[in-house]
């Protein structure tokens, strides 16, 4: 077959060789939404329980970013001009609805790919100042009862419990894998990782304490009934869950009869919210004050550099209060 050639423009040939370049990079775009910097998924975190998730999972394919700052309160984050356009340019959004107003009203207005809220991916429960096996015993103690009197809601501290986070883990890596297929292997090999270290982590808990002179243990705010159920603990709370909730003159008298009548030696703090209350119920009640750390935030006044120094932490400030054997 003879075919008649042309001779084509050197205008012809650049518009064609800018179209063929332009349709290979909204195909690549498509294929995966890593295309943020240097090629790497874009994540924006609510705050630090998420971050530390999608720095394990997303490790070098990641470009992580946090709306709370280390040292920021998370329940009273208020987002910036500026974090909600970082959001708006994000390929995935990790949060916890409830948590953070502000955070649920801009994910939920912007045009983010991939919204993942860790709520939806394991159980939340409703809790209230008094946590675990002591509580249920004190159910029916008055007519109004704890709940009345103090409130409760649905408990975000979900990652304080490592079988939930756990939980939460998998659906950030199943996540990851949708949002950039082409390293998807590599997020299901970290997420796989990252659940083992959890699970030895439970392990360290239960086994740690599983034989104490008390279960019943007081903080500042109503941050660790998931870990109270999970280990057959008792969280007695000063405020709820809510931090910077004041007690009422009825709750800290209580707080006061039962740390006597449950060998209760010390009073929890955090390092985010005030400590006063906490210790002025102590020195009250002759108690001892430590430091119990919710992990919203990594600081240097941790006690650890990521999420499991600090649990580890927690757990052996627990075992001393608790008189572990």
């Amino acid at each position: 077959m003879n075919v008649r050639r042309r001779h084509i423009s050197a205008t012809v040939i650049a518009a064609a060789t800018a179209l063929t370049l332009g349709s290979l990079s909204a195909c690549s775009s498509d294929s995966s939404a890593a295309d943020g910097e240097g090629g790497k998924l874009d994540v924006v975190a609510s705050f630090y329980p998420l971050q530390f998730l999608a720095e394990e999972i997303g490790g070098s394919h990641v470009s992580v970013n946090t709306l709370t700052e280390p040292g920021q309160e998370p329940h009273d984050l208020e987002i910036s001009a500026k974090q909600t356009a970082q959001l708006q340019e994000s390929d995935v959004a990790l949060y916890l609805k409830d948590l953070q107003p502000s955070v649920d009203e801009a994910i939920g207005q912007s045009e983010v790919k991939t919204k993942v809220d860790a709520a939806t991916l394991t159980t939340l429960e409703k809790h209230g100042t008094e946590v675990g096996g002591h509580a249920a015993e004190h159910e029916d103690e008055d007519e109004h009862g704890h709940e009345d009197e103090e409130g409760s809601g649905l408990d975000p501290h979900i990652w304080l419990d490592p079988v939930k986070y756990a939980e939460v883990a998998e659906g950030v890596g199943k996540a990851f894998e949708k949002a950039d297929p082409d390293n998807a292997a590599t997020y299901k090999k970290n997420t796989a990782a990252l659940v083992k270290k959890l699970d030895g982590l439970d392990t360290r808990f239960e086994n740690g304490l599983g034989d104490t002179k008390t279960k019943v243990f007081i903080t500042t705010h109503a941050a660790f009934g998931y870990l109270a159920e999970r280990y057959g603990l008792t969280e007695e709370a000063i405020n709820g869950l809510d931090p910077e909730s004041e007690p009422s003159a009825n709750r800290v008298k209580d707080l006061e009869k039962m740390a006597k009548a449950d060998g209760v030696s010390t009073v929890f703090y955090e390092t985010l919210v005030s400590d006063k209350t906490a210790k002025t119920i102590a020195a009250d009640a002759n108690l001892k004050t430590d430091v119990l750390d919710p992990i919203e935030g990594i600081t240097e006044k941790s006690r650890g550099d990521d999420y499991i120094q600090v649990m580890d932490a927690n757990l052996k400030a627990l075992q001393t209060a608790l008189g572990a054997e």
